[in-house]
């Protein structure tokens, strides 16, 4: 699902009214009673609880006063106020002002805080309130009136439903710019706008609804429409029955370079994330005193006994190994507890250099990019299909952007330094990012706080391991082993709580993210 820019979305509406002749009207009657029928059977209301409409002067006011008309034909009662003079409506809104005031709609003139103060007693009076005082063109903050209205509105107690977006929201922007409602549904046309996805706007919007206004489909599928929301349905394909005369050699050989003193762990979760994921073999790779442990945590991984320095961390002496078991491996994953030892990050640094032009996914985690970032002319020789996995703190280290900058800027920076490198990012955070080398980015929606603890990260490294061995595309496995590692993590809070979640509990509760998968996000019957 495309992510739309107030800027994109206006040209979706012109291509729908100019090029293919569907008319503005007809659009806003859409839009109108999309929201009535949520008030009327999402909410599930009385007729006669008492509804208030607030409209602005422009076209989602028109929205506003069709989901009145709709309403009161349904046997509601609706009335507006009106921030303006009704002389001052224009265009479609007019069409449907005139349709609300001829066919007895109570419309009362609100252009002044004056006359607010004498009406705003409705606010408290009325059980629901539809916000349709601006759109998604908004971008400087609400001042005067319009700022009284946003605070009566947030005070009064009332169930709030936004028309597009809350009003006071900037589409564009993920922060607040002022005061702005504060919803508890909204109801968006088309498509979602970045203002609805993350926070602390998305904490503004409560339970976004996406309306069909009758927009075709084929309007959206632009290059240039790089934002996408992940959905559930897109993985469905990726996750059905394995061919029955299927063997482990068809999932792959994924070779893992992981593991020191005391981060022993780190590699024996990336290998059991990546061998539960479906890989076929799995190879962990570690320093020769730490692999007893490794091995020991799930015997069904192969691993490889590495030569080590003094601080039991993989020695520079292990290349010319490591390279022989690059060699017929289907993925290479690098830097679960590593270490930055010099010794070793001289060891991957070399090992970078000679694999520059692998042919296999390279996905490097943890301490392989907090070595990376020690010399980052590296980021021009990786493989062509690397993967990096920064959380923000990594990625300001790689990038020189600190770190609040790169959160604030994410959907501007880093599709930028996947492109300048031509590699796969995943942002990871709250609203992961995966981004392509060519900038497309795609909003993963699982997860949770719960899985804000140390070996998270290594059990996605593994999934990504894995999944990049058994998809075709590298973009799209990138995508499902992000969303498969947040649902997992979902299924668990929601059965253990967030608290005592752990990152092994997202590998014990992925066979049911898989099966939830196959289902299409159906609940299971039995």
């Amino acid at each position: 699902m495309k992510i739309l820019t107030a800027a994109q979305m206006r040209e979706i509406d012109r291509q729908a009214i100019e090029e293919l002749g569907l008319p503005g009207l007809v659009l806003m009657e859409n839009a109108g009673r999309e929201v009535a029928n949520l008030v009327l059977n999402e909410l599930e209301i009385d007729l006669d609880w008492p509804i208030l409409v607030i409209a602005g002067k422009g076209n989602n006011g028109g929205d506003g006063l069709v989901a009145a008309r709709h309403l009161v034909n349904q046997g509601a009662t609706c009335e507006v106020l009106l921030l303006g003079r009704q002389e001052e409506v224009r265009g479609e809104a007019l069409v449907n002002l005139e349709i609300a005031r001829k066919i007895g709609i109570k419309i009362t003139e609100v252009p002044t805080e004056t006359l607010w103060d004498k009406n705003c007693h409705r606010l408290k009076e009325s059980t629901v309130i539809i916000d349709a005082m601006f759109g998604t063109g908004l971008s400087n903050p609400l001042t005067g009136l319009m700022a009284r209205v946003v605070e009566d509105i947030n005070n009064s107690g009332a169930l709030v439903v936004s028309v597009d977006i809350p009003s006071g929201l900037s589409a564009d922007t993920f922060e607040i710019i002022g005061p702005t409602v504060r919803a508890d549904f909204t109801v968006t046309m088309a498509a979602p706008k970045i203002a609805h996805i993350f926070p602390p706007a998305e904490d503004y919007v409560g339970e976004l609804y996406l309306a069909d206004i009758g927009v075709p489909p084929s309007l959206f599928e632009r290059p240039d429409f790089s934002l996408e929301l992940v959905e559930i349905e897109s993985l469905q394909p990726y996750f059905g029955p394995r061919l029955r005369d299927s063997h482990k050699g068809n999932y792959g050989h994924l070779l893992i370079l992981a593991g020191s003193l005391g981060k022993t762990g780190a590699a024996a979760m990336a290998g059991q994330a990546a061998l539960k994921m479906g890989a076929g073999l799995v190879t962990v790779a570690t320093a020769e005193s730490c692999l007893p442990i490794v091995a020991s945590m799930m015997p069904e991984l192969m691993t490889e006994p590495l030569p080590e320095t003094a601080a039991r961390t993989i020695s520079s002496q292990a290349l010319g190994r490591i390279l022989e078991l690059v060699e017929g491996k289907d993925a290479l994953l690098l830097g679960p507890g590593l270490s930055t030892h010099p010794e070793t990050s001289a060891l991957v640094l070399n090992l970078l250099e000679r694999i520059k032009n692998a042919t296999i996914p390279v996905i490097i985690d943890a301490d392989g990019l907090n070595i990376i970032s020690s010399r980052p002319e590296i980021l021009s020789l990786l493989p062509p299909k690397t993967v990096l996995t920064p959380h923000p703190g990594e990625f300001s280290r790689l990038s020189g952007i600190p770190t609040g900058e790169a959160l604030r800027r994410r959907l501007q920076v880093v599709p930028d330094l996947a492109r300048k490198y031509r590699i796969h990012l995943v942002f990871k955070g709250y609203k992961t990012l995966i981004v392509s080398p060519e900038g497309t980015t795609y909003v993963n929606p699982t997860g949770n706080p719960g899985m804000a603890s140390g070996g998270s990260g290594d059990v996605l490294s593994g999934f990504i391991g894995s999944e990049v061995m058994q998809t075709g595309e590298l973009t799209r496995a990138v995508i499902n082993a992000v969303y498969v590692h947040g649902l997992s993590g979902d299924l668990a809070a929601a059965e253990i709580g967030e608290r005592p979640l752990t990152a092994t509990d997202i590998i014990h509760y992925l066979p049911q993210a898989l099966s939830f998968i196959a289902r299409g996000g159906q609940d299971d019957e039995d």
